[in-house]
């Protein structure tokens, strides 16, 4: 959602034989016909919601293995391949472990927030240390876990599952970089996404 100034980066830096779906959740700028000029397939969700565009992308994608990956630059599609290698070694779910670039880059109340689910999940028996904003899997796998939050929560409800259902997951250490410029985040964006990111993320630890 509006991420038109991010975009073009993000999609250059895909590795040779990946193919991006770019799921476009009400943008309000031009970040659909970006996209599908620089070769994406672009899917439109109109139900608001990260899980809402994240499941809709997962439904659309047609290979064995699906990555998904933050669309505002902070993240590098070139990171993928060691999660896809992972997966195709045996691995259920390949998952990024976020570590800052620079100062500055992952405001306070957005690492407290992900430090104190991470911490629950692996209460939980699910060994991560973050709440997996780039991750690779077996796209049948996934869709068999019956995912149903649509919103903040898409994440986290993923992890538990996973855990339940006793998958193996590969964590892997990717660089987290400032957004582009001309992008606001969700999430971390403000006091109030993040608040509103941990409330969904909660009502998914007790479903």
């Amino acid at each position: 959602m509006n991420e038109a100034a991010a975009l073009p980066a993000v999609l250059r830096a895909l590795p040779p034989g990946y193919r991006a779906i770019v799921v476009d959740n009400g943008s309000t700028d031009d970040s659909p016909e970006v996209a599908a000029a620089l070769g994406a397939k672009v899917v439109h969700e109109p139900r608001r919601g990260y899980g809402a565009a994240v499941h809709t992308g997962l439904l659309s994608a047609s290979s064995d293995i699906v990555c998904f990956l933050d669309a505002d630059g902070s993240l590098d599609p070139r990171e993928l391949p060691p999660l896809v290698s992972a997966v195709a070694g045996g691995a259920g779910l390949a998952a990024g472990r976020r570590i800052p670039a620079g100062r500055g880059v992952w405001p306070w109340h957005a690492r407290v927030g992900n430090l104190l689910l991470a911490g629950l999940l692996r209460r939980r028996g699910v060994r991560v240390h973050d709440i997996a904003p780039v991750r690779a899997a077996r796209r049948e796998e996934l869709i068999a876990l019956g995912i149903t939050d649509r919103a903040f929560g898409y994440p986290l409800e993923l992890l538990l599952k996973v855990g339940r259902a006793g998958w193996i997951v590969a964590e892997f250490d990717v660089a987290y970089h400032p957004r582009a410029a001309g992008t606001r985040s969700k999430v971390s964006g403000s006091l109030r996404g993040t608040l509103r990111a941990v409330r969904d993320m909660g009502k998914a630890l007790h479903a």
